[in-house]
């Protein structure tokens, strides 16, 4: 590479030199979100079709060429290509062999400080191919990788669609029944509109055997174990991914009795106080002892009033449950949920009986689109194995 780049390393100000990131995606100006230094004016200068790579293993995957003037950070290396046109280098270099490569030459003491400067960068040995041929290699390339892109960007439309779908069946049997000749009533509030004149209109805190709970603040959580003590601390990995055997934090049998008001049972819905409704789960039989953390908020049904599968089926898909979670957030102090947000939620209930009719139709309703959507999903993994493939080949 040292014979077929030359490296820039000109320190300019971001105010002078618009500021660039380094992502995964190629070399984008500066996003407003992403973390930023006080080293305003100790950047590295970049010119319209350099090369950059970001040199740490954390950020494997980070490079392309610009497409504009700028600056990034020094712990970017910028390069001038010599005898390689730019969007051919912009492909090569971003490949996941050549990635592997960069990496394989760095150095450091661990693992997420590893980092390949330009001292080892430039003894990599690469290909190199007259310039009509890279041409043509790289035109290839753009059309493949546009296909490619198009042919997932309709099939990741048409899941959406397949989801947007799925919840409109499911907001609507939730507020008007299986019924279709049921009478109907007015629930009260406008945005539910009616509802079959049999059910009733109430509020979470209303439907539960004890009050809505959220999990102890962190500084009753300070001295955690590691491994395991048959004592559990459950919080978002569980509920996000639904698996309650994930996490490695553990309490001192001493931390959990003093703490077991928080205790999670089977059977009690827990939400992430910070995440989405997407975050609301049923715990299952089976789980460890333990307690919830202090961004859960546990919630204990009276299942007299409400079965638990159809609370969950509300939290997880109901379009009119979502909206109520979704300004509870905004309107928070803090951003997030928080125990009100949960009790004052309103809830349009059936008779229990025929809450689980509602579910076995819904489980027979809603597993065409699971399929549908499982199948779609499994086409684009496979054509972004064959965009990947593209460069290997």
């Amino acid at each position: 590479m040292g014979a077929c780049f030359v490296e820039r390393n000109e320190k300019v100000s971001d105010t002078d030199f618009q500021p660039l990131s380094v992502t995964k995606n190629g070399i984008v100006p500066q996003m407003l979100h992403v973390a930023k230094t006080d080293a305003g004016d100790n950047r590295k200068k970049v010119c319209k079709d350099d090369f950059v790579i970001n040199s740490r293993s954390d950020r494997k995957g980070s490079a392309g060429v610009s497409q504009m003037d700028g600056s990034v950070s020094l712990i970017s290396t910028v390069l001038e290509p010599c005898f390689y046109l730019p969007k051919f280098a912009h492909h090569l270099f971003r490949s996941y062999s050549f990635q592997e490569e960069f990496y394989r030459y760095g150095k450091g003491i661990v693992a997420d400080l590893w980092s390949t400067r330009y001292a080892e960068m430039k003894n990599i040995v690469v290909p190199l191919m007259s310039l009509d041929e890279q041409e043509a290699i790289a035109n290839f390339l753009d059309r493949e990788i546009a296909r490619i892109d198009k042919l997932i960007a309709e099939k990741q439309n048409f899941i959406k669609l397949l989801k947007e779908k799925r919840q409109a069946l499911i907001s609507h049997v939730v507020t008007k029944g299986l019924d279709p000749n049921v009478k109907m009533k007015d629930s009260g509030i406008e945005w539910i509109g009616e509802v079959p004149v049999h059910w009733t209109t109430t509020r979470v805190k209303f439907l539960v055997r004890e009050p809505v709970q959220m999990g102890p603040f962190g500084a009753s959580l300070k001295e955690l174990a590691f491994e395991p003590t048959g004592y559990k601390l459950y919080g978002q990995e569980n509920y996000i991914s639904n698996d309650f055997n994930r996490g490695k934090r553990w309490l001192w049998e001493d931390t959990y009795k003093s703490l077991n008001k928080y205790e999670l049972k089977p059977g009690d819905v827990v939400f992430t106080r910070k995440g989405s409704i997407g975050n609301c789960r049923k715990t299952p039989t089976g789980i460890e002892i333990g307690i919830i953390d202090s961004d859960s908020i546990r919630v204990r049904l009276n299942n007299e009033f409400i079965a638990t599968d159809f609370f969950v089926t509300l939290a997880h898909e109901s379009w009119y449950v979502s909206h109520q979670l979704d300004f509870g957030k905004r309107g928070a102090v803090l951003s997030g949920l928080n125990t009100a947000n949960i009790s004052n939620l309103i809830i349009v209930l059936a008779p229990v009986a025929e809450q689980q009719e509602i579910l076995a139709h819904l489980r027979s309703r809603t597993v065409v689109y699971d399929n549908l959507i499982n199948e779609v999903t499994y086409s684009i993994n496979l054509l972004k194995e064959h965009r990947s493939s593209i460069f290997a080949n």
